[in-house]
């Protein structure tokens, strides 16, 4: 009886330990999964003009995709579902952000659009390239992330202002400016790397 009990105790800790592996290693996916769940609610709160709480989710989102980053790579968590559901929670915050704000008349709908059509060609380009298996992976190019983090400033911003109820000033036309030349010029930018890639593919046919 006493041998039956400790294998128990051994199983349940087996159990337990291999529970908590697999947790740790997609805790990073389950924290995209969460910011990708909230960008519903985001919406909702945009549109019944909830700004503060929008604000702060935003704010919530932005932390959340540092905090899955750093566990991934500080503790080895990087799998392909990640590498993959990370970047398309970011996109679907950013790009829902910026039609909600459109919708109500706080973003120019020039730039809402600009930023959409941006980003769809840079996600059908990937797609393309993974398709015919001519690149696994690049990394993003620095105009890229200098155009993710307008965008971000920029919805942050107005986000911040509609919550304490001031009116739009020269920050919004700034900023916007500033997101529209860094959007201009990243989509371009992926565009020349993507047409390069895929005429260095056929060329090596």
């Amino acid at each position: 009886m006493r041998h039956s009990g400790g294998w128990r105790s051994a199983g349940k800790v087996c159990i337990r330990a291999l529970m908590m592996n697999r947790l740790g290693r997609n805790l990073p996916n389950l924290i995209s999964l969460i910011r990708l769940l909230l960008v519903p609610a985001e919406i909702w709160l945009i549109l019944h003009s909830s700004y503060a709480l929008a604000f702060w989710i935003l704010v919530g989102a932005g932390i959340s995709d540092a905090l899955d980053g750093f566990i991934a790579k500080r503790f080895d968590r990087r799998t392909r579902l990640g590498a993959l559901l990370d970047p398309f929670a970011d996109k679907a915050m950013l790009v829902s952000v910026y039609i909600a704000l459109g919708v109500i008349h706080q973003l120019a709908a020039w730039l809402v659009v600009l930023v959409v059509v941006r980003d769809v060609l840079i996600v059908g380009g990937f797609l393309l390239i993974q398709a015919f298996g001519v690149a696994k992976h690049y990394d993003p190019l620095l105009i890229s992330k200098l155009n993710t983090g307008a965008q971000i400033i920029l919805i942050g911003f107005v986000l911040g202002r509609l919550g304490l109820d001031a009116a739009p000033g020269w920050p919004d036309l700034v900023l916007s400016l500033m997101v529209a030349a860094t959007t201009i010029v990243s989509g371009l930018s992926y565009f020349v790397r993507s047409t390069r890639i895929l005429a260095r593919w056929e060329q090596a046919l």
